[in-house]
């Protein structure tokens, strides 16, 4: 009997205070049938005592903002649904400005992100920041959904107007290309099923493009990057395991270990315990290599044909700072990079002498020990680092490295 492999899209939402987000999350989820009996039953009732006829799908989400009022951190919360094309974990994101670096956190490892916008207001400025956040982190695709379309009379200058805006600034950020998808979350337009309402949209509905939107090939298209997690004996032989971030490895690819510069060849590769000829990120594997070298937790194991990383104690990046204490220049910090964690002093942040919470900025680090990074423009998971405090193990900041532009002085 054959069987399909399900894949899985990691995505964020992202909006502005009152753009709908909860209503467009809670009408995901209702219309695509990912709610339980029980919890619509809950919402049901609540709205009913509110006069409502329909359930207020914005409910759905409520009870993480009580939460937050009752002075319990939620960075994001996090979603899972299904349908029968694919899984799905949705990072939802908060929308007030102080809270940018909550949208960093969930964008990171999302392979797509939905900027809400109302379409009463248009671009604002934090549609701006949420844009520019997607195009710092490279997000490899981005929805811009024209929400409550119902208020505006469901007309297309409307959305064509906001959408030129948003390209306008899209351009400037570098951020190529987007689809722009009208909605009204309140009403169910073009978010699981297509509207009627709006015959001048030949487009899909929200859920349907996040059904077909291709994803996976970021991984598996780059350089092979293998991070050693732990090192294994295994009768005379050796075992190295972690996760195979990105590309692909098999059985006879000479190899490069980094940072010593070592080189062997792959004679074994073992994916849930069985042996294996290729693996392709992001699978856990553990491998074997040709000969005796000293391979440890924190080196970076490469193949040659794929290139090298850049093995440097200089590094350059883009940042978002997401503690509530200051990074100020001659900070010492701990640089916390796929597995390998090494001392580091900020040399530069762009010519500013902190920065703040939320504040995205530039940063020259040097560190004790030197780091295989790749430019995060190519490879995201090792171009890309924290900043943590020795002192208690608070994360500081987030980085994104920058190999193409030198830092800023003065």
């Amino acid at each position: 009997m054959s069987t399909t492999t399900i894949d899985t899209l990691r995505f964020a939402t992202a909006g502005s205070v009152d753009d709908g987000k909860s209503t467009l999350v809670g009408r995901l989820l209702h219309d695509s049938k990912s709610i339980l009996t029980d919890q619509l039953e809950a919402v049901e009732r609540v709205s009913a005592g509110r006069g409502q006829e329909g359930p207020d799908l914005a409910l759905l989400t409520d009870g993480l903002r009580a939460e937050r009022e009752q002075g319990i951190t939620i960075d994001v919360a996090y979603r899972y649904f299904a349908t029968t094309r694919r899984r799905f974990i949705l990072a939802d994101t908060p929308g007030h400005v102080q809270y940018t670096r909550n949208m960093v956190t969930g964008a990171s490892t999302a392979e797509l992100a939905i900027v809400l916008v109302d379409a009463r207001h248009g671009v604002v400025e934090q549609t701006r920041r949420h844009a520019a956040v997607a195009a710092l982190l490279r997000v490899p695709h981005v929805v811009l959904a024209v929400n409550k379309m119902d208020l505006v009379g469901y007309e297309e200058r409307e959305f064509r107007g906001i959408v030129d805006d948003f390209t306008r600034h899209a351009d400037t950020l570098g951020l190529s290309g987007f689809t722009s998808i009208p909605v009204s979350a309140l009403v169910g337009d073009n978010v699981v099923d297509r509207s009627g309402r709006m015959d001048w949209y030949d487009g899909p509905a929200l859920l349907e493009f996040l059904e077909t939107v291709p994803v996976g090939r970021e991984a598996t298209d780059a350089p092979a990057r293998f991070p050693v997690q732990y090192v294994i004996r295994h009768g005379e032989g050796r075992h190295y395991a972690g996760q195979l971030v990105s590309g692909t490895l098999r059985v006879g690819d000479p190899v490069t270990v980094h940072p010593s510069g070592e080189t062997s060849e792959i004679t074994g590769i073992d994916v849930l315990g069985e042996t294996a000829e290729a693996a392709c990120a992001p699978q856990s594997i553990s491998v074997r290599l040709a000969d005796q070298r000293d391979v440890s937790r924190g080196d970076m194991i490469t193949t040659a044909a794929a290139g090298t990383p850049t093995l440097t104690r200089d590094v350059r990046a883009a940042v978002c700072h997401l503690a509530e204490r200051p990074l100020s220049v001659g900070d010492r910090v701990l640089l916390r990079h796929t597995t390998r964690t090494v001392k580091a002093v900020v040399k530069d942040l762009g010519g500013h002498r902190e920065l703040t919470t939320n504040e995205l900025g530039r940063i020259a680090l040097r560190t004790a020990e030197p780091l295989a990074v790749d430019d995060y423009a190519a490879v995201r998971r090792t171009g890309s680092f924290i900043l943590v405090d020795p002192a208690d193990g608070a994360t500081l900041t987030a980085g994104m490295v920058d190999l193409s532009s030198p830092p800023r002085t003065g």
